[in-house]
């Protein structure tokens, strides 16, 4: 980690040495096409030495290219000038300045410098300053494998080369002091000592492993000699963040201790041991493993710990948020193992204590978490139970529930069915069974059944005017095909004295960001005079029929769907929804019935109504029962006074649509959310 390595510095020294010793007064002129030592190749040098005209020597050495494997420096281009002399206790001194060309990180690219030679001590003694940094080494001569390192207030960035040789990372920022002892040998490098960070960063080319601002200090060492290059670490690291493949860590004030023993080879990086003791929140002990690029190849946690709130704030929530859990609340405890793995995970477990959990957007909530699931990917293990006190899916509350669990030949599943209550009813999870090694098709596999949910409760929970009726049906297969959750059979809703089948229902994302639902909806025999007085549109009465085919919501806003309404045994239909129907449609009273007449019945007889939508991006293509001209017909009226609604508008903007149906009914239409 020398920033002048101790080698060519020894090797600069010859050179002055021999320049020194040419039996001429006279300027002294000396090249060579390559000057090498082991570990440092010079080529294209030449060296000057003359009278600096004050009475004392001056010394210029340039060489084209510098090669020092060890720090990853290559074609590195050098310049040395200064004042050459000898002081009384014959000691060889150089004052004066070092630039180096091309190297890694900007390092040393204009610095002052003093080498000290002391034949009669046995030492080589190097001080480097640029700014406020501060290298020195202390090389013994007879001994020139060895140094002692001072660094003091040291750019990370100049360390870029040497890192180059272990990873693929590099540094990005900050500044170091470190105390060392340094040996070269023929076939790599050993270093050991202490150091302090201050502000350091780095990153890697994939971006899955990087810090910012990280502070800290410990004691390092390095062993490049025969094969992988060997690190070890062990710091209490404070303030500044850290990226670890798929954890993001945002670390406290107070110190958190680290250790880590590595090998590094042709840029991969493989922790062997890792340990991490944060006191209020984290605690682990495990390997992870990243290759060239820096993606994860290997994640294996034989214990951890965690402690939340603490644990979320600063190691879980960028984890959790690539899993679409964002802004999450939490409290309690977790502690187990995992083991996670290139081509998927290979096994975990995890016992929770009295665990809180709630998202911010009201999408997913866990009171009371107790016990834990034991699952691996080859072994059969044991039975373990888990249970809460509430949870909440979607803003539906479940109740109270234990389920008990096995794994086995790579499955983990329900060993007996499992019954939640639900706003007066009942879900009974009859099976469930779950591969997480299912690195694509099916992951997930139930079957469930709802029965007597109250379904006035049910639209107030999600936010919908609270229509009367149950909710009811049963679901024989829910299947979780890559990150689809896909339901075969059906729910059957009893609504409005009738029943609104849903079919082809599913489900991507579920906890993403932009949640993707389909879905195929049919209605059959829904009372109008219970549906109109819910959503206080004026009076219809009348069995109404449907489909909403194709529906497609992306964060629980439609994009796409054809909808088909349909009331065809006749009824009455009041002036007020008249009035909305022709406002929805853009139409008018056809069949010669004036305002005046209008005003004089409060209801009307139809034979049909039929309107129908295709929603296609932003715009809705509207047609009805039958085309007029250029109109198409909403309402057929029957009787006298005889009425006909004509809709005229056949293409729609949606958001204009919502915006007339929510006028029609006074803001007390139903939401999407």
């Amino acid at each position: 980690m020398l920033l002048l390595p101790h080698r060519l510095l020894l090797c600069l020294g010859l050179l002055i040495v021999a320049a020194w010793a040419a039996p001429a007064r006279a300027d002294v002129e000396l090249t060579a096409k390559v000057v090498a030592v082991p570990g440092v190749r010079l080529q294209q040098v030449s060296l000057h030495v003359g009278e600096d005209g004050q009475g004392g020597l001056a010394l210029e050495l340039h060489a084209a290219r510098a090669d020092i494997p060890a720090m990853g420096w290559r074609r590195v281009g050098l310049d040395l000038q200064g004042a050459l002399s000898r002081d009384l206790q014959m000691r060889w001194l150089l004052d004066g300045s070092v630039a180096l060309r091309g190297a890694p990180g900007g390092a040393l690219s204009h610095s002052d410098v003093r080498l000290v030679i002391d034949a009669g001590a046995n030492t080589l003694q190097a001080d480097i300053m640029q700014a406020s940094a501060v290298a020195s080494a202390w090389v013994p001569l007879d001994q020139t494998s060895h140094a002692q390192i001072t660094l003091k207030n040291l750019p990370a960035n100049w360390l870029a080369g040497l890192l180059g040789t272990v990873w693929s990372g590099r540094p990005t920022g900050g500044r170091l002091d470190a105390e060392l002892a340094l040996d070269v040998h023929d076939n790599g490098i050993q270093s050991s000592g202490e150091f302090v960070l201050d502000g350091v960063g780095f990153d890697t080319p994939s971006g899955t492993l990087a810090g910012q601002g990280v502070n800290g200090s410990g004691r390092l060492g390095i062993d490049t000699q025969g094969g992988p290059a060997r690190v070890s670490l062990d710091a209490n690291l404070r303030g500044g963040e850290l990226l670890l493949g798929p954890v993001y860590a945002k670390l406290p004030a107070h110190p958190v201790h680290l250790n880590v023993s590595a090998t590094g080879k042709a840029g991969a990086l493989a922790i062997n041991r890792l340990r991490v003791n944060d006191t209020d929140a984290l605690q682990l002990d495990g390997s992870l493993a990243f290759d060239a690029k820096g993606n994860l190849d290997k994640l294996r946690l034989e214990r951890f710990q965690a402690r939340f709130p603490a644990a979320y704030d600063r190691y879980g929530a960028a984890w959790l948020a690539t899993m679409g859990l964002h802004d999450v609340r939490m409290n309690g405890a977790v502690s187990g193992n995992i083991d996670l793995r290139g081509d998927g995970p290979r096994g975990f477990a995890f016992t929770a204590d009295h665990l809180d959990l709630a998202t911010a957007d009201g999408r997913l909530a866990i009171d009371d978490l107790n016990g834990g699931l034991d699952w691996s990917a080859q072994a059969d293990r044991p039975t373990t139970t888990l249970g809460w006190r509430g949870l909440r899916l979607y803003r539906l509350p479940f109740g109270p529930a234990q389920a008990r669990w096995r794994s086995r030949d790579g499955a983990l599943g329900l060993i007996q069915p499992l019954a939640m209550a639900l706003l007066g009813g009942t879900v009974r999870v009859a099976q469930l069974d779950w591969r997480p090694a299912a690195a694509q098709g099916k992951r997930l596999e139930t079957s469930l059944a709802v029965t007597g949910v109250d379904m006035a409760a049910f639209s107030k929970a999600m936010g919908w005017p609270q229509f009367p009726g149950t909710l009811g049906g049963a679901i024989p297969s829910l299947r979780w095909v890559d990150d689809t959750l896909e339901l075969a059979g059906g729910l059957s809703l009893n609504v409005f004295n009738g029943f609104v089948d849903i079919t082809q229902l599913a489900l991507a994302q579920p906890f993403g960001p932009s949640p993707v639902l389909a879905a195929d909806i049919n209605l059959r025999q829904l009372d109008l005079g219970s549906i109109t007085s819910v959503f206080d549109f004026g009076s219809i009465t009348g069995p109404l029929h449907g489909s909403i085919d194709n529906l497609r919501l992306v964060d629980w806003q439609p994009v796409a769907f054809e909808a088909r309404l349909l009331a065809d045994e006749g009824g009455r239909i009041s002036q007020r929804a008249v009035n909305n129907l022709t406002t929805v449609g853009g139409g008018g009273i056809a069949a010669g019935l004036q305002g005046a007449v209008l005003k004089l019945f409060k209801t009307f007889g139809y034979e049909r109504i039929g309107l129908n939508c295709t929603l296609v991006g932003t715009v809705c293509h509207m047609s009805g029962l039958d085309s007029t001209g250029d109109g198409y017909t909403i309402v057929d009226g029957s009787g006298l006074p005889h009425l006909e609604v004509i809709g005229h508008q056949h293409q729609v903007d949606w958001p204009t649509l919502v915006g007339r149906l929510k006028a029609a009914t006074e803001g007390d239409g139903p939401q999407i959310r």
